[in-house]
């Protein structure tokens, strides 16, 4: 985790990949991080592969993956496949994840105050290596969430411009996780 930490502060936008076609643009783009949205078991592996060999790391959403399961073996799949970790939106998956030495990502979204508290919790419990919280424009609560939780947290969905970027980060974000290429 320390790797991609370090890797965040010296380049915190992440390129998420909703599309497969949207994977060379981000290799020619000065990122570190991937987060791949999309993809299937059949193309999978060599798109991480190609990511990797640019020197990048990737972090593929077992959610967001068409063809898998979303399971222990899921994980172990991602794994044999090279990613670096995986972001998932299941709390119950994040043992797995960890059990696998890969990084894992709980992704919560916040749409009141009963999914942030809930959100806590389960943070809290799984203890996953780091948070992603949408809508990345909840930077406000970025910093409450620090006062409860001690993992590093990634802002992403709805960045528009800069002025989020900066919002986000001088708040307390690690990282940016966003879809426009423009801020790539």
């Amino acid at each position: 985790m320390k790797e991609i930490l370090d890797d965040l502060s010296q380049k915190p936008i992440i390129a998420a990949i909703k599309n497969i076609k949207d994977v060379d643009l981000a290799l020619e783009r000065d990122v570190r991080v991937i987060f791949l949205l999309c993809g299937g078991i059949m193309n999978i592996k060599d798109t991480v592969k190609r990511i990797k060999n640019k020197g990048k790391k990737v972090f593929a959403h077992i959610d967001l993956v068409d063809g898998l399961g979303k399971d222990e073996e899921a994980v172990k799949f991602l794994k044999h496949v090279g990613v670096d970790g995986v972001i998932t939106t299941k709390p119950t998956l994040i043992k797995a994840i960890k059990n696998e030495n890969l990084i894992a990502i709980q992704r919560i979204f916040l749409l009141d105050s009963r999914s942030l508290e809930t959100g806590i919790k389960n943070i809290l419990e799984d203890k996953p290596n780091a948070v992603e919280i949408m809508p990345g424009l909840a930077y406000k609560v970025i910093e409450k969430i620090h006062c409860y939780i001690n993992v590093p947290v990634i802002a992403g969905g709805l960045i528009l411009d800069k002025s989020d970027i900066e919002n986000a980060l001088s708040s307390g974000a690690v990282g940016i996780s966003t879809s426009s290429k423009d801020l790539w």
